[in-house]
């Protein structure tokens, strides 16, 4: 089952690009000049104002999952013909695949487990035996082709290869 994009935090905005942590644990990159320049937005397009202005287009929040800019409003009708003013807001899914990842912000725990393999010169199967799993999950682990439980990444870590688990937040 794909789980639906939503973006969960907004990292840091810089000129047009805004920096975003999605619910899948990806940090990525939206370039808006970019996006701007491939949907041919032009005056009279709601978006116009947040093109032509840095100053509007940092009026962004994060609202519900995307990203929305409360200072372009748009008039519209409701299913009973009753009028609503909306805000301008983006589809989450459009903005992920709209974006690139933020390769300063990934954390590559599948590289870092095949190096350490590699220099104690262990098979994936060994580290396998060793850690309580299975040759297929490692080689899962370390394409990043799986999430980890950090007792799971402990085992692995502690029990198969031998060292010690650091984990830092900075």
């Amino acid at each position: 089952m794909r789980t639906v994009k939503r973006i969960v935090k907004i990292h840091s905005l810089q000129d047009y690009k805004i920096n975003c942590l999605f619910n899948n644990g990806e940090s990525r990159i939206i370039d808006f000049k970019e996006l701007f320049k491939i949907w041919n937005i032009k005056k009279g397009d709601i978006e116009y104002p947040i093109k032509i202005s840095l100053k509007e287009f940092q009026k962004v929040e994060l609202i519900e999952g995307t990203l929305a800019w409360k200072n372009i409003e748009y008039i519209t009708e409701d299913e009973n013909g009753k009028e609503m003013i909306l805000f301008y807001e983006l589809d989450p899914i459009v903005l992920y695949e709209n974006s690139q990842l933020d390769d300063s912000r990934q954390l590559d725990i599948g590289m870092l487990i095949r190096k350490t393999r590699s220099e104690l010169g262990l098979t994936q199967e060994e580290l396998a035996k060793r850690s309580g799993t299975t040759k297929h999950y490692i080689s899962r682990v370390e394409n990043n082709k799986t999430g980890l439980e950090i007792s799971t990444l402990k085992k692995i870590i502690e029990g198969g290869l031998g060292r010690r688990l650091k984990i830092s937040i900075q």
